[in-house]
Protein backbone atom coordinates (compact mmCIF):
# COMPACT_ATOMS: atom_id res chain seq x y z
CA UNK A 1 0.00 0.00 0.00
CA UNK A 2 1.62 3.18 -0.81
CA UNK A 3 -0.98 6.25 -1.33
CA UNK A 4 -4.36 7.57 -0.67
CA UNK A 5 -7.52 8.14 -2.80
CA UNK A 6 -8.48 11.94 -3.27
CA UNK A 7 -11.66 11.13 -4.61
CA UNK A 8 -13.13 12.53 -1.55
CA UNK A 9 -10.46 13.86 1.74
CA UNK A 10 -9.59 11.37 3.86
CA UNK A 11 -8.61 13.80 6.77
CA UNK A 12 -12.45 14.45 7.16
CA UNK A 13 -13.40 11.15 9.08
CA UNK A 14 -16.82 10.04 9.21
CA UNK A 15 -17.23 9.15 13.20
CA UNK A 16 -16.58 12.51 15.70
CA UNK A 17 -14.55 9.76 17.52
CA UNK A 18 -11.84 9.76 14.89
CA UNK A 19 -12.33 13.19 13.66
CA UNK A 20 -11.23 14.56 17.21
CA UNK A 21 -7.66 13.20 16.26
CA UNK A 22 -7.57 15.38 13.31
CA UNK A 23 -6.11 18.15 15.60
CA UNK A 24 -3.04 16.21 16.64
CA UNK A 25 -1.93 15.47 13.09
CA UNK A 26 1.26 16.65 12.22
CA UNK A 27 1.81 18.27 8.41
CA UNK A 28 4.41 15.23 7.75
CA UNK A 29 1.43 12.84 7.84
CA UNK A 30 -0.49 14.29 5.09
CA UNK A 31 2.48 13.94 2.86
CA UNK A 32 2.47 11.17 -0.23
CA UNK A 33 5.56 8.61 0.30
CA UNK A 34 7.81 10.34 -2.29
CA UNK A 35 7.26 13.78 -0.90
CA UNK A 36 8.66 12.28 2.35
CA UNK A 37 11.88 10.60 0.90
CA UNK A 38 12.50 13.79 -1.48
CA UNK A 39 12.52 15.75 2.02
CA UNK A 40 15.14 13.21 3.23
CA UNK A 41 17.40 13.51 0.54
CA UNK A 42 17.44 16.93 0.94
CA UNK A 43 17.79 16.95 4.62
CA UNK A 44 15.00 18.86 5.35
CA UNK A 45 13.82 16.32 7.86
CA UNK A 46 15.29 13.29 9.36
CA UNK A 47 14.39 9.44 9.93
CA UNK A 48 14.37 10.15 13.89
CA UNK A 49 11.93 13.23 13.56
CA UNK A 50 9.68 10.55 11.19
CA UNK A 51 9.46 7.95 13.62
CA UNK A 52 8.54 10.34 16.22
CA UNK A 53 5.60 11.55 13.65
CA UNK A 54 4.66 7.81 13.29
CA UNK A 55 4.53 7.02 17.08
CA UNK A 56 2.50 10.31 17.81
CA UNK A 57 0.07 9.32 15.33
CA UNK A 58 -0.10 5.48 15.87
CA UNK A 59 -0.65 6.76 19.39
CA UNK A 60 -3.40 8.64 18.20
CA UNK A 61 -5.54 6.25 16.14
CA UNK A 62 -5.06 3.54 17.48
CA UNK A 63 -7.52 3.24 20.26
CA UNK A 64 -9.92 3.62 17.25
CA UNK A 65 -9.02 1.49 14.60
CA UNK A 66 -6.69 -1.32 15.68
CA UNK A 67 -4.45 -1.29 12.60
CA UNK A 68 -1.32 -1.88 13.98
CA UNK A 69 -0.64 -3.68 17.38
CA UNK A 70 2.75 -4.36 17.12
CA UNK A 71 5.27 -1.28 17.13
CA UNK A 72 8.86 -1.67 17.37
CA UNK A 73 9.94 1.78 17.80
CA UNK A 74 13.26 1.31 20.00
CA UNK A 75 13.83 -1.22 17.27
CA UNK A 76 13.40 1.44 14.90
CA UNK A 77 15.50 4.54 16.30
CA UNK A 78 18.08 2.30 16.79
CA UNK A 79 17.97 1.33 12.87
CA UNK A 80 17.67 5.17 12.02
CA UNK A 81 20.73 6.46 13.79
CA UNK A 82 22.85 3.75 12.29
CA UNK A 83 21.75 5.07 8.88
CA UNK A 84 22.24 8.72 9.62
CA UNK A 85 26.03 7.40 10.70
CA UNK A 86 26.53 5.58 7.49
CA UNK A 87 29.32 6.68 5.25
CA UNK A 88 26.98 8.68 2.26
CA UNK A 89 29.69 6.67 -0.66
CA UNK A 90 28.49 3.80 0.63
CA UNK A 91 25.14 4.42 -1.20
CA UNK A 92 21.86 5.16 0.16
CA UNK A 93 18.78 2.95 -0.71
CA UNK A 94 15.87 4.90 -2.68
CA UNK A 95 13.62 4.55 0.85
CA UNK A 96 16.86 6.02 2.92
CA UNK A 97 15.27 6.57 6.52
CA UNK A 98 11.39 6.62 5.59
CA UNK A 99 9.45 4.69 8.11
CA UNK A 100 7.16 1.52 6.82
CA UNK A 101 4.95 -0.94 8.73
CA UNK A 102 5.29 -4.61 8.01
CA UNK A 103 1.91 -7.01 7.07
CA UNK A 104 1.83 -9.81 10.58
CA UNK A 105 2.81 -12.29 8.26
CA UNK A 106 6.27 -11.32 7.37
CA UNK A 107 9.42 -11.93 9.85
CA UNK A 108 11.07 -8.87 11.54
CA UNK A 109 14.21 -9.71 13.23
CA UNK A 110 13.60 -9.21 16.87
CA UNK A 111 10.05 -8.59 16.86
CA UNK A 112 6.66 -10.21 17.30
CA UNK A 113 5.27 -12.38 14.81
CA UNK A 114 2.08 -13.52 15.62
CA UNK A 115 0.26 -14.12 12.05
CA UNK A 116 -3.01 -13.59 14.13
CA UNK A 117 -2.70 -17.33 15.70
CA UNK A 118 -2.85 -17.99 19.64
CA UNK A 119 -0.22 -20.73 18.55
CA UNK A 120 2.20 -17.44 17.69
CA UNK A 121 0.82 -15.24 20.00
CA UNK A 122 4.16 -14.60 21.71
CA UNK A 123 6.78 -15.49 19.55
CA UNK A 124 9.50 -13.29 18.20
CA UNK A 125 10.79 -13.34 14.68
CA UNK A 126 14.71 -14.83 14.80
CA UNK A 127 15.22 -13.21 11.20
CA UNK A 128 13.71 -10.87 8.54
CA UNK A 129 11.64 -12.48 6.14
CA UNK A 130 13.02 -11.81 2.56
CA UNK A 131 10.90 -9.18 1.78
CA UNK A 132 12.01 -7.21 4.83
CA UNK A 133 15.47 -7.83 3.94
CA UNK A 134 15.00 -6.34 0.98
CA UNK A 135 13.16 -2.99 2.09
CA UNK A 136 15.86 -2.95 4.82
CA UNK A 137 18.50 -2.63 2.46
CA UNK A 138 16.66 -0.38 0.65
CA UNK A 139 16.69 1.95 3.73
CA UNK A 140 13.62 1.62 5.07
CA UNK A 141 12.55 1.89 9.05
CA UNK A 142 10.23 -0.83 9.94
CA UNK A 143 8.14 0.77 12.56
CA UNK A 144 5.47 -1.62 13.46
CA UNK A 145 3.39 -4.78 12.41
CA UNK A 146 0.02 -4.51 11.04
CA UNK A 147 -3.32 -6.58 12.06
CA UNK A 148 -4.26 -9.02 9.87
CA UNK A 149 -7.11 -12.44 10.18
CA UNK A 150 -5.40 -15.68 11.72
CA UNK A 151 -3.29 -16.87 8.67
CA UNK A 152 -4.06 -14.56 6.45
CA UNK A 153 -7.61 -16.94 6.57
CA UNK A 154 -10.26 -14.17 5.96
CA UNK A 155 -11.11 -10.91 4.36
CA UNK A 156 -11.99 -9.62 7.26
CA UNK A 157 -9.10 -8.43 9.50
CA UNK A 158 -9.88 -10.32 13.38
CA UNK A 159 -8.40 -12.45 15.27
CA UNK A 160 -8.02 -14.04 19.14
CA UNK A 161 -5.50 -11.61 20.15
CA UNK A 162 -5.51 -8.06 18.77
CA UNK A 163 -9.07 -6.10 18.48
CA UNK A 164 -10.72 -6.42 14.78
CA UNK A 165 -9.17 -3.65 12.33
CA UNK A 166 -11.96 -1.27 11.60
CA UNK A 167 -12.51 1.46 8.52
CA UNK A 168 -11.10 4.81 9.71
CA UNK A 169 -14.04 6.34 6.95
CA UNK A 170 -16.54 4.21 9.82
CA UNK A 171 -15.34 2.36 12.95
CA UNK A 172 -18.42 0.59 12.68
CA UNK A 173 -17.80 -0.93 9.04
CA UNK A 174 -14.74 -3.57 8.17
CA UNK A 175 -11.57 -2.81 6.76
CA UNK A 176 -11.50 -5.83 4.92
CA UNK A 177 -8.65 -8.42 4.74
CA UNK A 178 -6.76 -9.98 5.27
CA UNK A 179 -3.85 -6.80 4.66
CA UNK A 180 -6.66 -4.67 6.23
CA UNK A 181 -4.32 -3.44 8.80
CA UNK A 182 -2.16 -1.82 6.29
CA UNK A 183 -5.00 -0.38 4.56
CA UNK A 184 -6.55 0.92 7.57
CA UNK A 185 -3.03 2.02 8.67
CA UNK A 186 -2.27 3.79 5.49
CA UNK A 187 -5.35 5.49 5.53
CA UNK A 188 -5.30 6.48 9.29
CA UNK A 189 -2.11 8.37 8.16
CA UNK A 190 -0.51 6.05 10.67
CA UNK A 191 2.84 5.97 8.07
CA UNK A 192 3.58 6.28 4.56
CA UNK A 193 4.06 2.85 3.38
CA UNK A 194 3.00 -0.17 4.56
CA UNK A 195 3.24 -4.20 3.27
CA UNK A 196 0.24 -6.23 2.25
CA UNK A 197 0.10 -10.01 0.55
CA UNK A 198 -2.93 -11.25 -1.95
CA UNK A 199 -3.88 -14.21 -3.04
CA UNK A 200 -7.55 -14.15 -3.61
CA UNK A 201 -7.91 -10.14 -2.81
CA UNK A 202 -6.58 -9.49 0.47
CA UNK A 203 -4.55 -6.43 -1.13
CA UNK A 204 -7.70 -5.71 -3.58
CA UNK A 205 -10.53 -5.91 -0.58
CA UNK A 206 -8.54 -3.65 1.78
CA UNK A 207 -7.92 -0.54 -0.72
CA UNK A 208 -11.15 -0.66 -2.17
CA UNK A 209 -12.81 -0.69 1.57
CA UNK A 210 -10.62 1.84 3.23
CA UNK A 211 -9.48 4.17 0.13
CA UNK A 212 -6.28 3.24 -0.94
CA UNK A 213 -3.86 2.06 -3.35
CA UNK A 214 -3.54 -1.50 -3.30
CA UNK A 215 -0.79 -2.82 -5.03
CA UNK A 216 -0.46 -6.02 -6.72
CA UNK A 217 2.81 -7.61 -8.57
CA UNK A 218 1.91 -10.39 -11.06
CA UNK A 219 3.63 -14.02 -10.10
CA UNK A 220 6.64 -14.97 -11.02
Amino acid sequence: FGSRYHLADPRMFRLSSLRRCKPAMDSLSLLEAHEVVAMLRAGSVSPLELIDVVERRISATEPLVHATPITCFERARERAQQLENSPPQTGRGFLHGLPVLIKDTHAVEGVRFTEGSLLHAERIAEENAPLVAQLESKGAIIVGKTNVPEFCAGSQSFNSIFPTTVSPWDIRTTAGGSSGGSAAALVSYQCWLATGTDLGGSLRIPAAFCGAVGFRVSPG
